[in-house]
């Protein structure tokens, strides 16, 4: 196996790592499978990603917590534990933190405008975002999107 380069793209693992977003992470493993020690995967994976592993892995939870929401079907309970989070209180923390309003508020809002986009829209304008924001707007989180339009 190739060491990660993060010029070339996420490492193999990355991909793996989201579709197991509710078990705990395991940097030092992770490390191995990159060819690295842990700290130095750590640090690369922030030059890469611009946040921490750890932060990578909470902001997939809570994406993936808002799509749980929005079906309506499940408890903030439920989804709470279901994405891998251990503490209702910490889970409630963080989604406030980075969506802007409590998992009750934002399961509780309307979202029909959402099911009328696609699921690669959707990923786009409802993505969590730690500048603030994220919010009740669902902005984009492009550049481009809240770049001012040229005349």
């Amino acid at each position: 196996m190739r060491p990660f380069c993060p010029l070339e793209g996420p490492p193999p693992t990355s991909v793996d790592r989201d579709r197991e977003y509710a078990q705990p992470l395991d940097v030092p493993a992770l490390a191995r499978t990159a060819l690295m020690s842990p700290a130095h995967f750590s640090r690369r994976f922030r030059e890469s990603y611009g946040e921490t592993p750890y932060s990578y892995l909470m902001t997939r939870r809570v994406e993936r917590a808002k799509a749980l929401l929005r079906r309506g079907d499940l408890s903030v309970t439920d989804v709470c534990f279901t994405v891998g989070w251990t503490s209702l209180g910490s889970f409630s923390a963080r989604f406030t933190e980075l969506v802007g309003e409590s998992p009750s508020e934002y399961r509780a809002r309307d979202h029909d405008a959402l099911r009328l986009m696609s699921p690669c829209q959707i990923m786009v304008v409802a993505r969590p975002r730690k500048d603030g924001s994220q919010g009740r707007t669902e902005e984009s989180s492009f550049e481009e999107a809240s770049a001012p339009a040229s005349v």
